[in-house]
């Protein structure tokens, strides 16, 4: 997974004031943020607690209960939609394919902002498809059909989709899902990289200590309304993790990096 993403740019997308709520009840109240261009967002919090639905809500695929969420200065819902598209892009906790493809087909859904309409998927497309497909090193399975995959293939082959989208900024929930270490590692490194390029990432993820090691900023969300957010070095804290999962945690530290055992 070491394919160079080109060059993004600078996007802004933001929130103010920004309520989440399902059944009549606040998961995230005032959200308050500026989602840093170029750095990697982390979105923590318990089962529940509104991580999903506020990625959903950043992406304009969900109206907010209160407040506004803008990219470069405009309001989501005043975006066309293909144009959007074409500079935001989520990759969900779930994805379905509800026809027959290989894999390489499945990941050329992904280029579909970028085509104009009755017209067909360019080489320049699947090259840039194939190039999403080598960066998650699935580059070798590209004429499988998509339904042989594993859970952790599926995985990687919904996010090749999402980097062959080519968006400037990348909400991912739960990227590293039904991934192993070795995976894991190679999927966050490769976010790390395209943040360098100028992109901005935002994902939820389970693990504390990663989230420490690979992201800028962290966004905590504790499920009643109240929210956290800073620089991770700030945020991730044994009483903020302790407050935000309700057991101890404690922190364990080396050199050039910590993590947070649970008990």
């Amino acid at each position: 997974m070491n394919a160079a993403p080109t060059a993004a740019i600078a996007t802004s997308l933001a929130c103010s004031q920004l309520s989440v709520e399902v059944a009549g009840r606040a998961l995230v109240r005032d959200l308050q943020l500026q989602i840093a261009s170029g750095a990697v967002t982390a979105v923590l919090g318990r089962n529940g607690a509104g991580k999903t639905l506020t990625l959903h809500t950043l992406a304009g695929l969900r109206a907010p209960a209160r407040g506004t969420v803008t990219l470069d200065g405009e309001a989501l819902a005043n975006w066309p939609r293909r144009t959007l598209a074409r500079k935001l892009g989520l990759l969900t906790q779930t994805t379905e394919d509800p026809f027959p493809s290989t894999v390489l087909d499945s990941v050329l859904v992904g280029r579909h902002p970028h085509i104009d309409f009755w017209r067909w998927e360019s080489d320049t497309d699947r090259a840039i498809a194939q190039a999403a497909l080598q960066a998650v090193a699935l580059d070798g399975l590209a004429a499988r059909d998509v339904d042989t995959l594993s859970g952790g293939e599926r995985r990687r082959a919904a996010l090749a989709t999402l980097l062959a989208q080519n968006p400037d900024v990348l909400l991912l929930d739960e990227p590293i899902n039904h991934l192993d270490p070795h995976h894991q590692l190679d999927v966050l490194k490769l976010l790390r990289d395209h943040a360098g390029a100028g992109r901005t990432i935002v994902m939820s993820l389970h693990d504390a200590g990663l989230a420490a090691r690979f992201s800028d900023y962290a966004l905590l969300l504790f499920g009643d309304g109240e929210w956290l957010t800073g620089p991770t070095s700030e945020v991730l804290t044994p009483e903020t993790m302790t407050k935000l999962y309700g057991v101890a945690v404690r922190e364990i530290a080396w050199t050039g990096g910590r993590t947070f055992v649970a008990g």
